[in-house]
């Protein structure tokens, strides 16, 4: 925003909220937006269509969608209409693209076990795309959902020895449990996919996906547009247009897979 000529505490001010993955949150953040009734809401995940069932009148701008279309968020990404526009991450078009490195680092992969929010529409959409593709190729896949932190140690436990890996669909409430989960992974011997390197970092094995700054910059340049004057409904949704493959080589070691260099010659980060 500095770049685009805004100044916090000189023609800018931002707050920040947490909804920590809870819906009842986003809800009562909501209501206060419309009572300070606020310029512009920047958010991300769930909380967009929560936002948008209850706000009209204040623009909103998602950084980070699933697919914002068949989400229902905007009519189209040439023309979002209403009060919302933003970044889309097209998640489900990377299922295939992930699954793809999953086989090439593990060529013994017979059984995929799936790990989503169940409380968040977008990703047990994109859930149910890893499995229909998963079992097109021949493999087995089990789709487990989750719908609070207390549900992720027992949805572990059910796939103890029923799954050669685990595909994580990011979400804020996967997000926020980033750590437990990649700790269960390891106990359970069990490589991971996710969306991007903050699981890698955590101790996941792998991570394919945009690369979530740039989402970001490209959100404050929307932010930026209506701010001086443009409506959200006017400003199309935006795609990715950089993306990043990271490798938790300590993981790999721990895991007992040796991964060809070939392979590891195609990753952007190597994390040791």
């Amino acid at each position: 925003m500095r770049e685009l000529g805004w100044s916090e505490g000189d023609n800018l001010a931002i707050e920040y909220r947490w909804a920590q993955g809870r819906s009842d949150r986003v809800s009562e953040f909501a209501a206060e937006f419309e009572r300070r009734k606020v310029d512009v809401i920047v958010t991300y995940g769930a909380a967009v269509t929560i936002l948008k069932q209850t706000i009209t009148s204040i623009p909103i701008v998602f950084a980070v969608a699933f697919d914002p279309v068949r989400g229902g968020l905007v009519q189209s990404l040439a023309h979002p209409a209403g009060n919302i526009t933003g970044v889309s991450i097209q998640q489900p078009d990377l299922v295939g693209k992930r699954l793809e490195l999953l086989r090439q680092a593990i060529p013994q992969l017979h059984r995929l076990g799936i790990l989503a929010n169940a409380g968040y529409a977008e990703p047990m959409l994109e859930a149910d795309r890893v499995k229909s593709m998963a079992q097109a190729s021949g493999l087995e896949a089990a789709r487990i959902g989750v719908w609070r932190t207390e549900d992720i140690a027992p949805a572990f436990e059910s796939l103890m020895n029923k799954a050669d890996a685990l595909y994580v669909v990011s979400d804020a409430l996967i997000a926020a449990n980033r750590t437990l989960i990649v700790t269960l992974a390891l106990s359970g011997r069990l490589p991971t996919i996710m969306s991007y390197d903050d699981y890698v970092k955590a101790g996941g094995l792998m991570s394919y996906g945009p690369d979530y700054p740039d989402l970001f910059r490209k959100a404050a340049e929307m932010v930026d547009k209506i701010l001086r004057g443009t409506k959200p409904g006017d400003i199309p949704v935006e795609q990715p247009t950089k993306f990043e493959f990271a490798i938790n080589a300590k993981t790999a070691a721990a895991l007992g897979l040796t991964l060809p260099q070939t392979f590891l010659a195609t990753v952007d980060e190597v994390l040791k």
